[in-house]
């Protein structure tokens, strides 16, 4: 389900207690699903094996965190990979037929999600102890209405509207 944090404010005595709800692996959305995108197009434009150095240039982040995305665009066969002084990552799909919603769930993104769950399920207002699951069914249908859409997109739309939108 979800973890538990306690965190302690100055100004309190007793800690605030606080929920963060994960589901089944999904982590909430991070900037890992626009890295993966990013990179897979400028993949897709380039033809040929690109490091981690030139990629993380292109998309303006550092090279850990593509190696850590690329990971896992590898792990469900999004790129291959090449080791070497001549290695890095390689798009040989293709991308008409490589959707963002593939590329999401290789990161393992929930689109809508929150951190924080507001109420408490001890108390005994049916509010209070209600909401957050209430909010989590609402987050949980937004995400698939996302995704429903993400479906639609693939690899090839993005690249198109970077390329041809001012032309």
């Amino acid at each position: 389900m979800g973890r538990l944090v306690q965190s302690y404010k100055k100004s309190l005595t007793k800690p605030t207690v606080m929920y963060i709800i994960t589901v089944k692996g999904d982590e909430l959305m991070t900037g890992e699903f626009a890295v993966a995108v990013h990179a897979l197009v400028f993949l897709n434009h380039k033809q040929k094996t690109v490091s981690s150095e030139t990629l993380a240039d292109n998309v303006c982040t550092n090279p850990a965190r593509i190696r850590k995305v690329m990971a896992k665009l590898k792990k469900h066969g999004l790129v291959q990979t090449k080791e070497g002084a001549d290695g890095g990552y390689q798009f040989v799909l293709n991308p008409r037929e490589v959707t963002l919603a593939q590329v999401c769930e290789a990161v393992g993104n929930r689109l809508v999600s929150s951190s924080w769950r507001s109420g408490d399920l001890d108390k005994k207002c049916l509010i209070s102890s209600g909401m957050g699951e209430i909010m989590n069914g609402i987050y949980e249908q937004l995400n698939d209405v996302c995704m429903q859409k993400l479906q639609t997109m693939t690899i090839q739309d993005i690249d198109q509207k970077i390329f041809f939108q001012n032309c």
